[in-house]
C-alpha cells in the first residue's frame, strides 16, 4: 500500500521548511504541531540525525467533515507532513496520503474528504516542486 505523497526539492532544509509552511497555508492548512526529530533524538538519545521536522497540518473544515463521518478519525488527524534533509541543498517533503483514512477505517463516507485533502496536499507539494 502506498501511503505517502512525496516531492524532493532543490532547496536547503530551512528554506524548504518555510516554503512548506507557506504552501500548506495557501491550501487552507494550519500547523497545529511541530516536532523537531533531530533535536528530540539528540536530547533524548544523544544521537545525530539529519534535519527532520514533522508538521501536524490541519484544515479545519476538512477535519470537521471527517469527524462527522467517523468519530474516531481523530486518531489519523492531523495530516502529517515530514520535511527532511536529503543533502546540503535538497529536501524531501512527504505527506501522509489521506486515502489511508479510508483504507484503514473502511468508511466510504470519508472518500470525498480524502479526495479534497489529497488534492490540496498535492497542490502544496506541486508548488514546492515548481519553485
Amino acid at each position: 500500500m502506498r501511503y505517502s505523497i512525496t516531492t524532493t526539492v532543490d532547496l536547503p532544509f530551512d528554506r524548504a521548511l518555510a516554503a512548506t509552511r507557506e504552501a500548506l497555508a495557501t491550501q487552507g492548512f494550519g500547523i497545529l504541531t511541530e516536532i523537531d526529530m533531530a533535536a528530540t533524538l539528540k536530547a533524548k538519545l544523544d544521537v545525530d540525525l539529519d534535519p527532520q521536522v514533522i508538521l501536524g497540518a490541519c484544515n479545519p473544515p476538512l477535519a470537521h467533515r471527517a469527524l462527522q463521518a467517523e468519530t474516531a478519525i481523530g486518531l489519523l488527524l492531523p495530516c502529517n507532513v515530514v520535511v527532511r534533509s536529503a543533502g546540503p541543498e535538497r529536501t524531501t517533503v512527504e505527506a501522509l496520503d489521506p486515502d489511508v483514512m479510508v483504507e484503514v477505517t473502511g468508511n466510504s463516507e470519508l472518500g470525498d474528504v480524502a479526495t479534497d485533502a489529497r488534492t490540496r496536499l498535492h497542490a502544496a507539494l506541486d508548488t514546492l516542486a515548481g519553485r
